[in-house]
């Protein structure tokens, strides 16, 4: 049998004992708002995703916090139509005194009113994306960002790795996993699932379900859900509408109206009511390597 092949550890104690995981403040925890936290493989589009689901909110009346945790801070762009300094990039210019920041130093307003921030990263090969995760909460909470919110969505790069990478999931209330109907993406779906079950152990966080992104069909999402116990909430197909939109740094809510438009717009709009609803709290569990070789029909 492969080390790989073993499941994930079974982790006992307070989060991040016996390893540099960082535990969670109790003082930093997001209060009063519905926290999601949004995963999947690098490059499925779940910055799209992300700002597409914040603008649905907000056409709902719902007061949104949009926070990207990738280092190229490009999250928000299509929200604000620019890329916005990072909280990184604004604490070094303040020697790394937090107390001489006000928001509008690291908050902007986008569409439909959505706050949008880019907490960024530490230089490629040092540090820690969890560091920066935790000190974009604390300034948030500092100056009451956090009193005034109903949504908060955390945009996380790639792959879960290590107990950085995993950060938001000690803030959030459900995380929602971005895929696509193809082998690499539903085997990172797998590996988030298995970071989701670890951290659930210590914290309040539960799965939402996936989106399936970019796809024709959902049979082979569809296939794994049904096998390991989880739920597919939504489709968006590839729609050369949908890499438009990006190109003109816009949501789809701003552009022209057709009729693909209009079917996305409607399946974003009824992704947000049903996380607003509130989804049954899943706990699948993820596969062995070699079981997802199998199922997806490898020989």
């Amino acid at each position: 049998m492969s080390p790989l092949d073993k499941g994930i550890p079974q982790l006992r104690g307070q989060d991040g004992e016996g390893s540099v995981q960082v535990q969670l403040d109790t003082a930093d925890q997001i209060e009063g708002a519905k926290v999601f936290a949004v995963y999947g493989k690098g490059g499925i589009g779940k910055s799209t995703t992300s700002s597409n689901l914040s603008a649905a909110f907000s056409k709902m009346g719902k007061r949104v916090l949009q926070i990207g945790c990738d280092p190229k801070h490009d999250s928000t762009f299509t929200l604000t139509g620019r890329l916005i300094p990072t909280v990184i990039d604004i604490l070094k210019e303040v020697d790394f005194h937090p107390e001489e920041l006000r928001a509008e130093d690291f908050v902007f307003e986008g569409y439909g009113g959505v706050k949008c921030v880019e907490a960024g990263g530490p230089p490629a090969g040092t540090g820690c994306g969890g560091y920066v995760v935790g000190q974009t909460v604390k300034l948030l909470k500092q100056h009451h960002l956090l009193e005034d919110t109903d949504v908060v969505i955390f945009d996380v790069l790639g792959d879960v790795v290590c107990g950085g990478f995993a950060a938001p999931l000690q803030h959030a209330d459900r995380a929602l996993i971005v895929t696509a109907n193809d082998f690499d993406s539903i085997y990172a779906m797998n590996r988030i699932i298995a970071a989701v079950e670890a951290k659930s152990s210590n914290y309040k966080v539960r799965l939402a379900g996936c989106v399936a992104n970019r796809s024709k069909d959902t049979n082979e999402v569809d296939r794994y859900c049904e096998t390991v116990g989880f739920n597919r909430l939504a489709h968006l197909p590839d729609l050369d509408a949908i890499r438009r939109s990006r190109l003109k740094k816009k949501t789809l809510f701003e552009m022209d109206l057709d009729d693909d438009i209009a079917a996305v717009q409607a399946e974003y709009i009824r992704l947000a009511q049903t996380l607003w609803a509130g989804t049954d709290p899943l706990a699948p569990k993820s596969l062995p390597d070699r079981e997802i070789f199998d199922l997806l029909g490898f020989d």
